[in-house]
């Protein structure tokens, strides 16, 4: 159901959050905490989990957008300001009367990749349960590139844009490292490579969390079998067995293939990659089998 500030004009609309923002501040005591976070990786088919797991009749999650970024883009604010974002209590817990208690979430695709999101949850967060979404790295790589050239946040073909990944990403951590309110704008839109070295990512979340606060689906097997994905997870997430009346696909970014001579150079770059993730969690992907 689409509220009055949905269907505002956006000046109206922005304006309409800073003031929640503001109330939603005083009563940060009263709000929910996170139980689970959505850590990525992007363009993995979090958005179609996403809205999967937010019809469950158990979760609620933060107003105004999929994820709040605040361990990635906005830990320079107070904690008020991110425990603001999440429903009060006792109103979640009308909300789900007879199906069990409130479960709060929210997800962020640059948690995973982002390289100092982790340890922050982990400091703030010790109990929250991650779940991250993989997905062929190739595809990935090439998912993302489209999605960045539609939003005009790329302009070079994609071939190129590989070519200047690693000159557009140097000193781009130490800048975020000195600065926590710095947003790198090619750390974040352009690692089109990088974001698919997965086993670098989870060492560092097994690094900060034990393997049983950590649940990894891979999106092939989602999109093959969502009920029973979707099933498992509800058990990690402690929910109560329920399923959507369809599981649909978000987000895509539809468009010509990727050149075959750039797919093998893709494939023969992220062999290595994937033989570190196959080790690290003890079976291979689904993508290299």
């Amino acid at each position: 159901m689409t509220s009055l500030l949905d269907a505002a004009p956006k000046p109206l609309k922005q304006a309409g959050r800073r003031v929640y923002m503001r109330m939603a501040v005083v009563t940060a005591p009263l709000r929910l905490r996170p139980t689970f976070l959505m850590i990525g990786a992007q363009r993995c088919g979090t958005t179609s989990l996403f809205r999967a797991i937010t019809a469950h009749p158990q979760v609620v999650h933060a107003p105004f957008h999929k994820g709040v970024n605040y361990f990635d883009l906005n830990y320079y604010r107070r904690p008020e300001w991110y425990w603001g974002h999440f429903p009060v209590a006792e109103i979640a817990r009308h909300r789900t009367a007879g199906h069990g208690e409130p479960v709060a979430f929210e997800a962020s695709g640059y948690y995973l990749y982002h390289p100092f999101a982790i340890e922050r949850i982990a400091r703030d967060l010790p109990d929250v349960r991650l779940v991250v979404m993989l997905r062929d790295p190739v595809e990935r790589a090439f998912s993302a590139y489209k999605h960045e050239y539609a939003r005009g946040f790329e302009w070079e073909i994609f071939e190129q844009a590989l070519k200047l990944e690693d000159d557009r990403l140097i000193g781009e951590i130490d800048r975020m490292r000195a600065d926590p309110s710095y947003e790198s704008f090619p750390h974040r839109h352009h690692s089109y490579r990088h974001r698919g070295h997965y086993a670098d990512q989870l060492e560092r979340v097994f690094a900060h969390f034990p393997r049983s606060q950590v649940h990894i689906i891979e999106s092939e097997a989602f999109f093959d079998k969502p009920a029973a994905e979707y099933q498992r997870l509800l058990e990690f997430l402690g929910l109560r067995p329920w399923e959507p009346a369809s599981f649909d696909q978000h987000n895509a970014r539809p468009g010509a293939p990727m050149a075959a001579e750039t797919q093998r150079m893709l494939e023969q770059h992220y062999q290595p990659h994937n033989e570190r993730l196959a080790d690290l969690l003890g079976l291979s992907p689904q993508w290299v089998r």
